[in-house]
């Protein structure tokens, strides 16, 4: 089987795979869905839809890859390259990892794949402080590119990755941060060579006391209409990315991406009854990319859209005045 020729490299921060010219020109398949458009700063992702063919394959230059089989009609998909030559039946789940490097091949899929999701994750998610050890490059390194295998949580977490794509949610951008957090865990996990005691030493993390708890609340209920990061939210608590999400759940009982979508949710209703904002800069003050998709979160939030939920409650006698959205964080909880 004949190599395909070296293309040259994609444009942006990260690099889609297959390259997007040779994706257009010799790959038969189709882009379904990208993260492009959602601002997403933890990782990138795209989900498409393969038909059966062989696909020049090269691994990205930076980032790390992960491929996940969404939908699969146990598909036989066999990679070839230097060094590389494995053959598989894939089925949903099935997961390929591709860690940073210079190596090209092909990729024969046998049958038509209905949903490929490829996940391009940021080489610093690995580093020793997203998980307060003394992870370092080595560990990276240690990544490999054996054959496809089988992760029911690296299939979990493609899957939440794919639901966020299809459906977007307020909180989208803090759920990804958590998701690619723990994918890096679980990749230094079970796929690095290096034993897990020395990832993850025995040692407990610092939890979440009352003081900072209450900071990274109040942050967050200034910040309900702005950037919400989980980076920050970890850094006011003192605490890597990691253990932040795993404290967080133990003192609030959600995790974060959960609690600022309620308290989202909250906001939207209280910014509906109390004033005439347009949608559109309700949508986009709350971290949706349009007005489309606020549109149906709250509708599978509340059982309305959110014109008829503001008509149905200016019918109603109100409490608050609308200075009591920005005064009276309480009336959002």
């Amino acid at each position: 089987m004949e190599m395909q020729p070296k293309q040259p490299p994609a444009g942006g921060r990260y690099e889609p795979w297959p390259h997007r010219g040779v994706w257009e020109r010799d790959c038969p398949g189709k882009l379904l869905l990208s993260s492009a458009d959602r601002g997403w700063s933890a990782l990138s992702a795209e989900l498409c839809a393969v038909r059966r063919g062989v696909v020049p394959w090269r691994t990205p230059q930076s980032d790390i890859r992960i491929c996940v089989a969404i939908r699969s009609n146990q598909t036989i998909v066999t990679r070839q390259a230097p060094g590389i030559e494995s053959q598989v039946v894939a089925g949903p789940g099935t997961v390929w990892l591709s860690p940073p490097g210079l190596r090209e091949g092909v990729v024969d899929f046998a049958q038509d794949l209905p949903e490929f999701l490829h996940i391009y994750l940021p080489l610093s998610y690995f580093s020793s402080s997203n998980f307060d050890n003394d992870t370092d490059e080595s560990a990276i390194d240690a990544l490999n590119y054996e054959t496809a295998f089988e992760d029911p949580l690296l299939a979990e977490i493609g899957y939440a990755v794919v639901s966020e794509l299809k459906t977007e949610t307020s909180a989208g951008g803090l759920l990804v941060e958590a998701l690619a957090s723990s994918l890096a865990a679980r990749l230094l996990q079970k796929r690095a060579s290096a034993s897990r005691t020395q990832l993850f030493p025995r040692r407990t993390p610092r939890g979440l006391d009352q003081r900072r708890l209450f900071r990274v609340l109040d942050y967050i209920d200034t910040n309900l209409e702005g950037d919400l990061s989980l980076e920050r939210m970890a850094a006011i608590a003192c605490l890597s990315r990691y253990h932040f999400a795993r404290a967080f759940r133990q003192a609030v009982g959600k995790s974060p991406h959960c609690y600022v979508s309620a308290k989202r949710l909250e906001r939207a209703k209280a910014l509906l009854i109390h004033g005439d904002r347009p949608l559109v800069d309700i949508a986009l003050s709350l971290s949706f990319s349009s007005q489309a998709n606020f549109t149906r979160a709250f509708k599978q939030a509340t059982g309305q859209a959110p014109g008829r939920y503001r008509q149905a409650a200016g019918s109603r006698p109100s409490e608050f005045s609308p200075m009591d959205v920005r005064q009276s964080p309480s009336v959002l909880a």
